[in-house]
């Protein structure tokens, strides 16, 4: 389903600002994964999911998406692809309008476009019941504009818009960060529940190795632009944090120092 190969990327090559953020990586992953990232702070989590979206072009290597080569391809001709929710709740969202226009954006993003103007009765009919599975009374509030909608309100509406479609493949940047504990939970159990009904791809970076051992079916650890550690499902299933601390010291040589990891 998505296929990475040797791909690389350096920011400001040639002055005292460079980075060399993705160094060579490699990744097979087939159809229905569900893969978690964790990595500390710079170890290239959001870089790698930019690359794949297409934010920026790699500087070599290549990019398959349900065996097509994308590599080359701006951002707007992968969005057919690719479902996104990102750590900000404001980005999947357009404030000023409201939530079945955003979900009309959504809906028909990539699909021929027509004069008509409007939101059919049969497309407001569809909306509402693909809102009612979030369990927060969205589906009676269509004409709300979304700005004036919670933190974890508009994260739910994300996740649902950027799955609405069933995409190839799934984007998950730490979509959870910006919520309060238990805000976080239920976005993170609803993004299970969706993955897992519609049979999803998903790749999902999270700063909480608790859930990167408890989700998904493989478990991928970054540092310093690098694949350091790849896990199976059965090789994670009886893991603690604690064990994975050991496995990132002796794969990297170096030990955890990022809070926000330890912490979570």
């Amino acid at each position: 389903m998505l296929k990475l190969t040797n791909i690389t990327k350096t920011f400001e090559p040639g002055t005292l600002n460079e980075k060399k953020a993705l160094k060579g990586i490699s990744l097979d992953m087939k159809e229905s994964d569900f893969i978690t990232i964790i990595g500390g702070n710079g170890a290239g989590k959001s870089t790698l999911l930019n690359a794949i979206a297409g934010m920026f072009i790699t500087d070599s290597g290549k990019i398959e998406i349900d065996g097509n080569d994308v590599t080359n391809l701006p951002e707007h001709k992968r969005a057919k692809y690719i479902g996104r929710v990102f750590q900000d709740t404001r980005m999947g969202t357009a404030s000023g309008m409201t939530i079945e226009e955003n979900m009309a954006m959504a809906y028909r993003r990539g699909k021929h476009r027509t004069l008509r103007k409007g939101i059919t009765k049969a497309e407001r009919d569809f909306y509402r019941e693909h809102l009612k599975m979030l369990d927060l009374g969205l589906e009676d509030r269509l004409t709300t504009k979304t700005g004036l909608l919670s933190g974890g309100q508009r994260q739910a509406l994300t996740l649902l818009m950027a799955t609405m479609t069933k995409p190839k493949l799934l984007l998950l940047d730490e979509h959870t960060a910006a919520l309060d504990p238990k805000t976080a939970k239920k976005v993170l159990e609803l993004t299970k529940k969706i993955i897992a009904e519609d049979k999803l791809t998903a790749l999902m970076i999270t700063h909480n190795m608790r859930d990167a051992l408890k989700h998904g079916n493989r478990l991928v650890m970054l540092d310093k632009g690098k694949i350091i550690i790849d896990l199976s499902e059965e090789q994670k299933k009886n893991l603690q944090v604690s064990d994975l601390l050991s496995m990132f010291e002796k794969a990297s040589g170096d030990s955890m120092t990022n809070d926000r990891m330890l912490l979570g």
